[in-house]
Parts: C-alpha cells; structure tokens; sequence
C-alpha cells in the first residue's frame, strides 16, 4: 500500500491524532499546511528575516515586540519565554507563504521553528498533511 493510499483522510490541525507519521515525501502533495500553524520565533529568527535589525540585541524585546505588532510582523509576544508569534493573514496562513504555489518565500531565510518542523511542534514526528487539492 502506498503512502498516498494510506493518506485518504486529510488531518485536522486542530485534533493531533489526525495527524501521520511524517516522512519526507509527504512535502510534495501537501498543501503546506504545517504553514497554517502559529510560529514561534526569537530575535535571533527576526534578524535573519530582516525584521530586526542586529542593532536591536540590546533592546528591550518587549520594545521589540510593540513596534513589529505594529508593523504587523508579530501576532503575539510572550514576556516570560521571550518569544514572539508571527502574525498571520485572515485565513491563517503564514504571512509569508505565497497564496498560489503554498511554497515559503523566504525558504532560506526561514526561522528555526520552520526548519525543525516536524521534530518540534505540537505533535513531534507528525504532521497535519492535506493534500494540495483540499482548501
């Protein structure tokens, strides 16, 4: 049986036990539906994106946090981990995940939450896959 056979059902983001088993090939028929989910990041991410600058280290994060939510970079800071959540679009997409294709704009650049997707995540070694044709 192939992998695609076993994947008839789409996952639910919201209930962790829709979720599979990742393996790498899932990628290509997804929707890029792990780019719905909240993403966390650090300042360290920000800078990379281009969001902060390196001049910003010695700043307040909480400082950090007012002007990128009023830019509408960050969705949400939390003072006691230090991480800010990326603000997303109206249908909860990544801000930056290309509408048409559902592929990363800023692959390279992208924060380490991403790049460790799905070791760390709400459900470590799965991934709520959908195929690229569900909407």
């Amino acid at each position: 049986m192939t992998v695609m056979k076993k994947l008839a059902v789409a996952a639910d983001t919201e209930r962790l036990d829709t979720w599979v088993k990742y393996h790498k090939t899932l990628c290509a028929s997804c929707r890029g539906t792990c780019c719905s989910l909240p993403v966390e990041v650090r300042l360290e991410d920000l800078i990379r994106l281009g969001e902060a600058d390196e001049f910003e280290r010695q700043e307040p994060l909480k400082q950090i946090a007012r002007r990128l939510t009023k830019t509408g970079i960050v969705g949400h800071f939390n003072h006691k981990s230090g991480l800010f959540t990326l603000a997303r679009r109206a249908n909860g997409d990544c801000r930056y995940l290309d509408p048409a294709s559902r592929l990363c704009t800023i692959y390279a650049k992208r924060p380490d939450t991403c790049r460790n997707h799905p070791q760390v995540g709400p459900r470590p070694g799965y991934c709520a896959w959908q195929p690229k044709s569900a909407s």
